[in-house]
């Protein structure tokens, strides 16, 4: 199997392109700045290094090449108003898996994409942190391409990622919260998971809410 991680040059998918080599799996890791990949002590039969920016179709194209199953990740540690990368980039990415056959998709969103028990969007509720709602509406719109894409998706929507080690102690929803909610994710435990449902097919066309416990 091979994944394609877009956005690997983040921590959470610097993570998974690791975790990914040390289960057997192979890995393009698609970023703009690829030089940790291809730093010497990286190297290894199983890691492919791709440069692009997702709002390049081209790039997209190439980085998509041999993948059976796609990773996207974004920056939720920071948003600008004009950054658009998150749903035209899920949309480009979308495209190009439909002209090259490839189904699995997993992204990563964000809390305000789930849903309260009244059935709405979390993003749309007072107690919403307001600071939050430019970046979520970004993530609904990625969400909304998803939906109608007709590929095998799976959206994260964690609350809070924490830059830890994965412990495997960790509780998974689907389209809310989950009912034990610490209001936090270890990278190393949601890298962990966003892995298992695409090797376990799982989560098929939900939205995921993950919290340590």
């Amino acid at each position: 199997m091979r994944i394609t991680v877009f956005g690997a040059n983040l921590l959470l998918g610097t993570r998974i392109v690791h975790l990914c080599i040390h289960q057997g799996i192979s890995v393009t890791a698609f970023a703009r700045n690829i030089d940790q990949f291809i730093d010497e002590d990286n190297r290894t039969k199983d890691l492919l290094a791709v440069k692009g920016y997702v709002l390049d179709t081209k790039d997209v194209a190439k980085g998509l090449k041999n993948a059976d199953a796609v990773i996207v990740l974004f920056n939720n540690t920071s948003f600008e108003p004009s950054d658009k990368s998150r749903s035209i980039g899920i949309k480009n990415i979308i495209a190009q898996m439909q002209l090259n056959n490839i189904r699995r998709i997993v992204v990563l969103g964000g809390m305000g994409i789930l849903q309260n028990q009244e059935g709405e969007f979390l993003l749309d509720t007072p107690e919403f942190p307001a600071e939050l709602i430019p970046m979520a509406k970004e993530q609904l719109l990625a969400y909304n391409y998803l939906s109608n894409s007709g590929l095998d998706w799976t959206y994260y929507c964690p609350e809070s990622i924490i830059e830890q080690d994965e412990t495997g102690l960790f509780i998974t929803n689907m389209e809310e919260l989950p009912s034990t909610n610490n209001h936090y994710i270890y990278a190393g435990d949601l890298a962990l998971s966003m892995i298992q449902s695409i090797k376990k097919n799982a989560f098929i066309h939900a939205r995921v809410g993950i919290s340590n416990i």
